[in-house]
């Protein structure tokens, strides 16, 4: 019954917005502002000649430069997600290292089924697996966050299925993140922020220089960039393991420190052909907690923490990206571009404020106990690595009296992954690692392994591996009539570990007149299996009933997978159509709406765990001769659809002296589980994925997410207000089926200009601190403080913030 205010209140968003839109344009004066407005033009989505974002094929969205400015957030995924609806940035904490890489995600899909591009070249993965319980589970998709604000010209965004153009991860769609290339000019920005309670302070630096290279147009553009934020905890008092109640946990954002260097360039050779080259590093620290240990509990020793303890996990992030290319003119309009993409993520794991109960219990020879423990230990390390070579050429091919442009090329592509083992300490059951010696807690039970918190990864699960593919690609464009834009494009795969693919794309554009336009596309694809997902295994020996046994990640090909008849893993296969209608009823209005469908056969994912039987069984007969006491694994368990429409409708009104710019975006999206299946002849498909584990699919991201914006400029003054509507979600996992309601979340900025480069901006982001409901379904969890929101929580948790900010250019 509460769906109906919900809709009421969306449609009541359109209505006003629609309305404002024709009141200023009765209003509107009749020069070319919108026109200019429109000429930023996009390249994703086609290689032939660049076009505006309504003139292409498939909906592609733009965020330029003032978005950048004036949108509040300084991490790139959360500015992201407060500017275009079809991508979510889910807040999680207490979930190991995705607190501090947080997933990123298009259209409700996996963060690894979005393909993400810099200056239209392949982005590397990361290194972190989110394997905990939180939106992208068992995925290894892009750390967006990696990627300065400082450093970058404009977004495109291709919503739209592109692995025949681009290859594996396009499902979803592309983001290209295009970087700056001025030159003469330095920027300066600065940006102090913090919340309504006080805590999470913030503060950010940027430089941005670009110099000439030569006098034929070369250039080097520079980017510096540092940043600092405080914590922030909303977490409600304990009454379930301390007495009297008191905050344990932490819940919320965690400190963190954040430097960037990036750079782009390039250098004429003649006036036909360049060298051009740009990347970057970024280094980050982030301080997050695990699960707090009471004082009474066996994995805490009183005598070191009376109190209980709240372990403390320190991650240190390292990522490095290098492009160096060749582009060259040929005769009769062709180009070509040779390039070679090198990039890498690293992720140390530390733990401290812990300790090793093991250790402390060990017998000593001679009588008594060791009675001593490290309160710290390095975890750890995920390494993951890529190297891409690139060879294209395109250019326009005289067909009967047509023309078709036509474009090809080879990719050669290298992955690696590595997992590094951490400190002893930090995985040992006592010092000798021996599970035939008895360490005994003073309950009697058998005292806990490894370091409390995150326990650190052992020499059996470390790694190093890889492998390597190659792709061909053809893409053709043409117009066999003016107002007719057709396109195709077909691509082959061969990776080393699983075999070959091929997919394909049609799409067309046909424009009856100037003021609508329709489109369409039609498009198989695939997404490899990432090494991160192959090769990633983890072990931790844990309690069973009293019984120290292993509780096991398994790689692909381990005793455990093959013992329960889990199959190597394969690509997912998808198909994507969508159709589009593009409306220009004015110069300074247009309106686009697109509906899709994809399809995902054989999509990986990340088990529920598996546990033996209580009173025995098939599983109980398989885990206990390899003594593990549950398992889990990826694997290609389910089938899903996910059906959407997107809305965008813009206006710009000129009046003698001022700007009014009205914007909305309407995302509506539906994912469905519609097969859950299994390769083993003991566990069926929802016993693989069971029903908790659909619900994070089907419902841990907004099925809407809708964007209504103004920006009005007068003189020097500035405002901009922008309202984020997100969507319901449900979760289950630790707790009955809780539901957290929809949310409006209101941004306002107000900048002004001293001059053409120099801006002061005072904002506020969640103006009306807009939180998510309380936990209150029962369940053990809101007793420990989850007063709010945890494994799905797009809105998070930190409610209102302020902030000032300074640009300035010379």
């Amino acid at each position: 019954m509460k769906r109906a205010p919900q809709f009421k209140r969306t449609m009541l968003a359109s209505a006003i917005l629609l309305l404002a839109a024709q009141t200023a344009y009765a209003q509107t004066s009749t020069d070319d502002s919108a026109k200019a407005n429109e000429q930023t033009v996009v390249v994703l989505g086609s290689r032939s000649v660049a076009k505006t974002a309504l003139d292409t094929s498939a909906p592609v969205g733009l965020i330029g430069l003032k978005d950048l400015q004036t949108a509040g957030p300084l991490e790139l995924g959360k500015l992201l997600q407060t500017l275009d609806p079809s991508f979510n940035f889910s807040t999680t904490f207490i979930s190991d290292g995705t607190d501090s890489i947080r997933p990123a995600t298009l259209r409700s899909l996996g963060p690894d089924q979005v393909l993400v591009l810099v200056n239209g070249k392949r982005r590397h993965q990361q290194a972190l697996v989110n394997v905990q319980q939180t939106i992208g589970r068992g995925s290894a998709g892009t750390d967006i966050n990696a990627i300065p604000l400082g450093a970058i010209h404009h977004i495109e965004v291709l919503r739209d299925g592109a692995a025949a153009q681009y290859g594996s991860d396009a499902i979803a769609g592309v983001i290209n993140i295009v970087l700056k290339s001025n030159v003469g000019e330095t920027s300066l920005s600065g940006q102090l922020g913090t919340t309504s309670e006080g805590d999470g302070d913030l503060y950010s630096a940027s430089a941005n220089r670009g110099f000439a290279l030569g006098e034929n147009g070369g250039y080097i553009n520079l980017t510096l960039e540092g940043r600092k934020r405080g914590e922030t905890n909303r977490a409600g008092p304990d009454s379930l393991r301390v007495n009297p109640p008191r905050v344990t946990q932490h819940i919320g954002d965690s400190n963190t420190k954040d430097g960037y260097f990036w750079w782009n360039g390039a250098l004429p050779i003649d006036k036909e052909s360049e060298f051009y080259a740009f990347g970057g590093v970024s280094k980050r620290k982030s301080d997050s907690y695990g699960f707090f240990r009471s004082a009474g509990d066996d994995r805490t020793v009183q005598s070191v923490y009376p109190n209980g303890f709240l372990p403390q996990i320190r991650t240190d992030i390292n990522d490095a990206s290098f492009a160096f290319g060749y582009r060259r003119d040929l005769p009769g309009d062709w180009k070509t571009d040779v390039s070679i993409n090198y990039g890498a993520s690293e992720l140390k794991f530390h733990e401290s404020n812990s300790l090793n109960v093991s250790y402390w219990y060990e017998p000593k020879p001679g009588g008594g106990i060791y009675a001593d423990s490290p309160r710290e230990a390095d975890t750890g390390t995920l390494k993951f690595s890529q190297l891409t070579f690139n060879a294209d050429v395109k250019g326009p091919v005289k067909v009967g009296g047509g023309e078709v442009f036509v474009a090809t090329g080879f990719e050669y592509r290298q992955d690696n992954y590595q997992i590094v083992a951490g400190d002893p300490v930090s995985y040992q059951y006592g010092r000798t690692n021996n599970p035939a010696i008895a360490i005994k807690a003073p309950s009697g039970g058998t005292a806990a392994s490894g370091i409390q918190g995150f326990p650190g990864y052992t020499p059996a699960t470390a790694v190093d591996s890889g492998r390597h593919n190659i792709a061909l690609f053809l893409d053709t464009e043409t117009k066999p009539v003016d107002n007719l834009t057709l396109a195709g494009a077909v691509r082959y795969e061969k990776y080393s570990d699983f075999g070959s693919t091929v997919t394909g794309k049609l799409s067309g554009r046909f424009d009856p007149t100037k003021e609508v336009g329709f489109r369409a596309s039609l498009s198989t694809g695939f997404r490899a299996p990432s090494v991160q997902q192959e090769f990633y295994s983890s072990v931790s020996t844990n309690l069973n009933n009293g019984v120290l046994t292993e509780t096991l990640t398994a790689r692909q090909g381990s005793a455990v997978t093959q013992a329960f008849g889990i199959k190597p893993l394969k690509e997912e296969t998808s198909t994507n159509g969508s159709m589009g209608v593009v409306l220009r009823p004015a110069k300074n209005m247009s309106l686009t709406a697109d509906v899709y469908e994809i399809k995902i056969k054989d999509r990986i994912v990340f088990s529920s765990e598996i546990a033996p039987e209580a009173g025995g069984g098939p599983i109980a007969n398989i885990l206990k001769p390899l003594g593990v006491g549950q398992a889990q694994f990826f694997t290609n368990a389910v089938d899903t659809r996910t059906r959407g429409l997107d809305i965008v409708a813009e206006h710009t009104s000129k009046f003698d002296a001022s700007t009014l710019v009205l914007s909305g975006q309407l995302g509506f999206n539906k994912t469905e589980v519609t097969k859950r299946h299994s390769t083993s002849s003991v566990l069926t498909g929802e016993q693989l994925f069971d029903k908790s584990q659909v619900t994070l699919i089907e419902h841990g991201q907004p099925r809407k997410h809708h964007v209504v914006a103004a920006d009005y400029t007068a003189g020097a003054w500035n405002i901009n207000t922008r309202a984020n509507y997100y969507g319901e979600v449900y979760a289950e996992n630790f707790s009955p089926l809780q539901k957290w309601d929809a949310r409006w979340l209101v941004d306002a900025t107000v900048r002004y200009g001293f001059s053409k480069k120099t801006f002061l901006s005072v904002g506020v982001n969640n103006a009306f601190n807009q939180l998510p409901n309380e936990w209150t379904n029962g369940g053990d969890f809101p007793k420990l403080g989850f007063t709010r929101c945890w494994e799905t929580c797009p809105i998070g948790v930190n409610g209102r913030s302020f902030y000032v900010r300074a640009d300035t250019a010379f």
